[in-house]
């Protein structure tokens, strides 16, 4: 499939596609209802179970912290979705929906939010990169940097620690403190995110105990954050992806050439709530996961969007920099995967 750079289509910005998405961004009630119980419900039968085979088989308790590593994922996913207030009509049982769901996942929902919204707002811009994003340096910059942060961004962008360490310390250590954007929603945010987590620990101990505990939510936990920083990555680290400067960035253009359509097996697509629907998602967030991909289906101008495989997403593994001249993401030999 083509890129959105193509020199037949016409800018996305000269399209009417507000008037296209309109129809989609409307949630239904029912429908998002319903994810929230297909998905609450067998992730805490699955915890509940885990903890009956911790005394049998620790194996079989791993096995199971599959696909409830799945559902957190999906429990991710209803929060982001409340964050946009693209989940229910109400701006109340968004932030209560999202406040929760984001807590089942050790997030601090408003702070996430806002830092979310950044994201949005700046994603593919080079000039307004660093918050809400993976650490993306040019070509030119990586050059310029002394030998300590050229080391620092190796480091960062090696896989092992991407994608292995780097998830669960995001989401266990990194999101118990507040960055120095955040103002006072946000920092209330945190802090009330780490004193429910707090008591839930407390709760534990005197329950399960602290040990059961940790052995059925970090293999979970893990799991589920390492295949959410993957699902983030590669649908803004793929080869052809666009950066522009901040005279040149577009909103429009920037969500669809930006952000790929990651189209997974069925299943997969369940499990990650139509997320690989990305390029329509940063155009219209306000349109409810689970009817991203209908909109795509049907119109096809998003088709431009670059997209992407299980077998071709693993070529975004070997891309570390933007180069400006060549507009391409590429290793750190100056190599395409």
């Amino acid at each position: 499939m083509t890129a959105i750079a193509a020199e037949s289509s016409p800018p996305l910005s000269d399209t009417n596609w507000r008037a296209m998405v309109k129809r989609y961004c409307r949630p239904k009630v029912a429908s998002s209802v319903w994810q929230l119980v297909n998905t609450i419900v067998p992730y805490f039968a699955l915890l509940g179970l885990m903890y009956v085979c911790l005394g049998r088989s620790y194996l079989l308790t791993l096995l199971l912290a599959i696909p409830a590593a799945g559902f957190a994922i999906r429990l991710f996913i209803i929060s982001h979705d409340c964050g946009h207030h693209s989940f229910f009509l109400s701006r109340r049982l968004n932030a209560l929906v999202g406040a929760v769901t984001a807590f089942l996942v050790l997030t601090p929902y408003t702070y996430w939010k806002n830092e979310h919204a950044r994201h949005h707002a700046s994603s593919g811009n080079l000039d307004r990169r660093g918050t809400g994003d993976i650490w993306t340096l040019t070509t030119a910059e990586y050059a310029a940097q002394p030998l300590p942060v050229r080391l620092a961004y190796r480091l960062y962008r090696n896989p092992v620690v991407l994608f292995v360490i780097g998830p669960l310390f995001l989401f266990a250590v990194n999101y118990r403190f507040w960055s120095k954007w955040a103002g006072k929603r946000e920092r209330l945010s945190v802090l009330l995110t780490n004193l429910a987590l707090t008591a839930m620990l407390v709760l534990c101990h005197y329950t399960i105990g602290l040990k059961a505990f940790v052995m059925i939510q970090l293999p979970v936990l893990w799991l589920a954050a390492v295949l959410g920083v993957w699902l983030f990555y590669v649908q803004h680290q793929f080869e052809d992806v666009s950066w522009e400067r901040n005279d040149n960035w577009d909103f429009a253009t920037q969500a669809i050439a930006g952000s790929s359509y990651y189209r997974l097996p069925r299943l997969l697509q369940w499990f990650s709530a139509n997320i690989g629907f990305h390029h329509i998602h940063h155009l219209a967030p306000r349109i409810p996961n689970y009817r991203l991909a209908r909109c795509h289906q049907e119109n096809p101008l998003f088709h431009r969007a670059r997209e992407l495989t299980l077998r071709t997403s693993l070529r975004s593994l070997a891309y570390r920099l933007w180069d400006e001249q060549t507009r391409r993401m590429t290793s750190f030999s100056g190599r395409a995967a």
